[in-house]
């Protein structure tokens, strides 16, 4: 045998463990490692994640081929331990089969329950069991999830609901039944006659009878789910690769559909939304575990506490609660007693928050599953620090345990308590996914990308969401679902991307052919405006104003330790006092980019610009800028007032002149007449401005060398400020940028006005102050000289937006036009304008540095392009040695914490 495909595991026995996660995926790795410490699992085997492969390069012929004598052991396997035969008629061993890659990606795959049965095993399997209807109901469940998984049987039209559902409800109005579990066992056997007649009328084959058919069949489907297009959006969100693959995990079913002694559900060691530490999750009596995660039916809570918070939220009566919504722990307490101790020792083991899948069947309980559970940003940062205080991990794997984008959901707004008490609520769901969000109507994914891609935003409402809405749920700002619990796919999806969702939300009646939705008599249609708290579970008809979130404690403490080990700062770009301050808040240690561009574009100042633009010598753009220079200064003001003792970096002014004029005939219409001059004189000015490629043409240092007087204008309205809040008490550390350097010469001549201009203000104003003069290495020749550009510059940062731009020739604006061909091809990994990319352009980051460091050694070096705030692009300025980077306010603490993740990743 050339290698090792297929890994056993039952009875306490194991080929393989956690740490096998790469090969046997989370879910195989897991199996076996549940199975080594004494946790009761059905027994099976795991296909390897290094099959996936195979199946795309070598066909399924010859995986088949490859597996048939390894699998064919490992059924044997299987039967001896639970004492029944694959494709037996009178002891059939029935299988299920599932997908596990290394990473969690919850519903993304594909799943077959109940895999072995036909009609004539289905008559020995009741011989055996003497239960007719548990029976004819696993069959029907296996014909309608074979037939959509394997046989590809989808809706004809998206407004349609699923052909299997669209059966169901037939026989269920035929029969005055409302729930699946009332179908009668003669219903059950017509369900699965209509199901196959659907089959053969949609995809021309019979239903395969072969449990070995069956079986490959299911394999091959699991391999194929890999590449789905919901897993592979999944895949491009998380930053999972293709090339890892899914393993397949095949096992002994266990059913929890035998009776009122057998249930399924789905659990938690703490709570996924916001970290709290309690065992919680929800199961169905009679039933089986995709009911629970497809939120078919709205399941019950498996703790007392939680079933009374259910209640409370609903409304319903503690007397009422314990008479029809029990919770598992007082309908089955000696099951409840074995899970609760069970899963105490899965997260013991594990040290993380565990989400788990059980089964029990007449009494007995069986684990399918544990994995590290998806958690929202709030709960992984409690989770974290809950468990750092609890004495299980330290402070440097608490570090480790938080995933720095995530942190961005602390940063999300919540309603405006104001708003919200005048608001009016529609309906009451399950609190599943917290947040405020408030967005447009929307019913099927391919709308709401097309709504939010018109800058709309979005609330996704279904009757429940399965995997293909993935897309849809990723442009949402919030998902409203009808049915299903705190566990089902739209709780679960929803928390590991940080979205708002009310689940469970029963009085929703969901027309998607009509695409409205009602709620006691009031009828809302798509577009119309609705708000989600998904920390509450309340739905509120129209537009609710939100508010800034505030920070916690644990996020406080989370800060405090990343800046303990990190030795990268973090800084903010900022062009206003508003977003300094909030910068600030975040931890922001000083601005690294101030854009003076930004602040020329109001009233008298674009007025002056404009007039300065229009001046045909020096002396007219002298007076036009003595206009610009007094709001210059207070704009300075208010921000070196916000960054009061902190460094503050401000580039001069980098854009083309052609930005500061209109392009259309009213605008030009209207400039002339504010102006005083002809239309022409507008239009001849406009032309002449006009570049072929302003990008590369006459901006940056170019400007401020051809107009030197815009640069003498800057530098005094900078100094000025400083040196009037100095006497304010206000200490100011300003640091003025040069941009888009590329020769030492071109930076000597702007350095020269600036420090001419700075001597000429000390004198007018009787005081001084220390200052930097820098430069932004965006262009590849500055990086290439960078030890000429240090022999004069005190500071470089690198503008890698355009630095990226320069390097690969991609053009930030049109690169639209081809990246999601060249991502799709695999020709670029990621949009290197998000995603430092560190073979090229990090490069000439790491040389440049190096350069200017052996002719200035104390040269200081940070980057303030928007890579500043992605992870990974941190972490590889930290390695080549910045000072600094700086981000957008909001992502200073994703930077924070990253730059600690740095130091900890070297060391280990």
């Amino acid at each position: 045998m050339d290698k090792k495909r297929v890994y056993t595991f039952g009875n306490g026995k194991a080929e393989g463990k956690a740490d096998m996660r790469n090969l046997l995926g989370g879910k195989g790795a897991n199996l076996a490692e549940m199975n080594l410490i004494g946790v009761p699992v059905p027994p099976g085997f795991t296909i390897t994640t290094e099959v996936c492969q195979e199946y795309y390069d070598l066909g399924r012929d010859r995986v088949v081929e490859l597996l048939k004598p390894e699998v064919g052991e490992a059924i044997k396997n299987i039967e001896s331990l639970v004492n029944a035969k694959f494709g037996d008629v009178e002891n059939p061993l029935l299988v299920s089969v599932r997908s596990g890659a290394r990473a969690s990606m919850p519903g993304m795959m594909d799943t077959i329950l109940n895999l072995g049965l036909n009609d004539e095993v289905v008559e020995g399997l009741i011989r055996k069991t003497g239960n007719e209807r548990f029976v004819w109901d696993s069959y029907r469940r296996f014909v309608q999830m074979y037939g959509d998984v394997v046989l590809g049987m989808k809706p004809v039209n998206k407004e349609d609901i699923d052909p299997f559902e669209e059966i169901i409800e037939k026989v269920k109005a035929e029969n005055g039944v409302k729930m699946d579990n009332e179908l009668t066992v003669e219903n059950l056997k017509d369900l699965v006659r209509r199901f196959k007649a659907a089959v053969k009328a949609q995809t021309g084959l019979d239903f395969p009878s072969c449990a070995y058919e069956q079986l490959w069949g299911a394999v091959m489907a699991v391999f194929n789910s890999w590449m789905n297009e919901r897993a592979i959006l999944y895949r491009k969100m998380e930053g999972i690769p293709a090339e890892w693959g899914t393993a397949v995990n095949v096992q002994a079913m266990v059913f929890g559909n035998m009776g009122d002694t057998s249930a399924t559900g789905v659990c938690f060691s703490r709570d996924a939304g916001n970290g709290e530490n309690l065992f919680n999750g929800e199961y169905l009596i009679n039933a089986q575990g995709e009911d629970v995660v497809a939120g078919v039916r709205t399941p019950q809570e498996i703790t007392v506490i939680g079933s009374r918070r259910w209640a409370e939220r609903a409304g319903i009566s503690e007397e009422e609660r314990k008479a029809n919504y029990p919770s598992m722990e007082e309908a089955m307490p000696e099951i409840y007693a074995e899970l609760n101790r069970l899963q105490q020792k899965l997260e013991d083991h594990y040290r993380d928050m565990q989400d788990m899948e059980f089964t029990v069947q007449e009494g007995k309980l069986w684990f399918l599953q544990t994995r590290n559970g998806k958690r929202t940003g709030r709960a992984m940062v409690k989770i974290a620090m809950d468990l750092l205080n609890e004495g299980v991990i330290t402070e440097q794997e608490a570090l480790l345990r938080v995933e720095p984008n995530k942190l961005d959901e602390l940063l999300h707004p919540v309603f405006d308590k104001k708003a919200q008490s005048m608001a009016r609520v529609l309906t009451k769901g399950l609190p599943a996914s917290p947040g405020a969000a408030t967005g447009r109507i929307t019913f099927f994914a391919e709308d709401a990308a097309k709504m939010h891609e018109a800058g709309n935003p979005v609330i996704l409402v279904r009757l429940e969401t399965s995997p293909e809405d993935l897309a849809g749920m990723a442009v949402s700002e919030g998902i409203l679902t009808a049915r299903g619990g705190m566990t089902s796919h739209a709780a679960v999806v929803a928390r590991g991307m940080g979205k708002c969702c009310v689940s469970g939300a029963g009085a929703l009646i969901v027309d998607y052919k009509a695409r409205t939705v009602e709620v006691d008599g009031t009828v809302l249609k798509e577009g119309d405006w609705l708000s989600l708290n998904g920390s509450t579970g309340e739905v509120y008809e129209g537009k609710v104003e939100t508010k800034a979130a505030d920070m916690d404690d644990d996020f406080a403490r989370l800060m405090e330790l990343a800046d303990k080990y990190s030795r990268l700062k973090v800084r903010t770009n900022a062009d206003t006092p508003q977003d300094a301050a909030v910068a600030r808040k975040f931890g922001a240690v000083g601005i690294g980019l101030c854009r003076t561009e930004h602040m020329f574009f109001e009233g008298e100042k674009i007025k002056a610009m404009r007039e300065m633009i229009l001046s045909e010598d020096a002396e007219g753009r002298v007076k036009a800028l003595s206009k610009i220079l007094p709001y210059q200064k207070e704009d300075f003001k208010g921000i070196f007032k916000a960054m009061d003792g902190f460094p503050v970096t401000v580039r001069l002014l980098d854009p083309p002149l052609h930005e500061f004029v209109p392009h259309d005939l009213a605008g030009q219409q209207a400039m002339a007449d504010q102006m005083g001059v002809s239309i022409q004189k507008i239009q001849q000015r406009v032309e002449a401005l006009c570049e072929a490629n302003p990008m590369l043409g006459h901006r940056g240092c170019r400007l401020g060398n051809t107009y030197p007087e815009i640069t003498e204008m800057q530098t005094r309205a900078i100094l000025t400020a400083c040196l009037e809040l100095k006497h304010e008490g206000v200490v100011c550390l300003p640091e003025i940028m040069v941009p888009l350097t590329g020769i030492l010469y071109e930076f000597q001549e702007q350095e020269t006005v600036i420090r001419n201009t700075a001597e000429k203000v000390f004198t007018e104003m009787n005081d001084r102050i220390d200052f930097k003069v820098g430069t932004m290495i965006e262009i590849p020749r500055a990086a290439l000289t960078a030890n000429r550009i240090a022999s004069r510059a005190e500071f470089f940062s690198f503008g890698t937006n355009d630095l990226t731009q320069m390097t690969f020739g991609y053009s930030r604006d049109d690169i639209a036009s081809f990246l999601p061909i060249y991502l799709d091809k695999k020709i670029l990994k990621v949009d290197p304008f998000q995603v430092l990319d560190q073979n090229g352009v990090g490069q000439l980051v790491r040389m440049a540095t190096e350069k200017g460091r052996d002719v200035r050694p104390d040269l200081k070096c940070g980057i303030c392009g928007e890579h500043g705030g992605e992870p990974s692009s941190v972490k590889f300025c930290h390695r080549v040695g910045l000072n600094y980077v700086s981000c957008s306010p909001y992502r200073v603490p994703i930077a924070r914490l990253a730059a600690a993740q740095a130091v900890l990743e070297e060391s280990k």
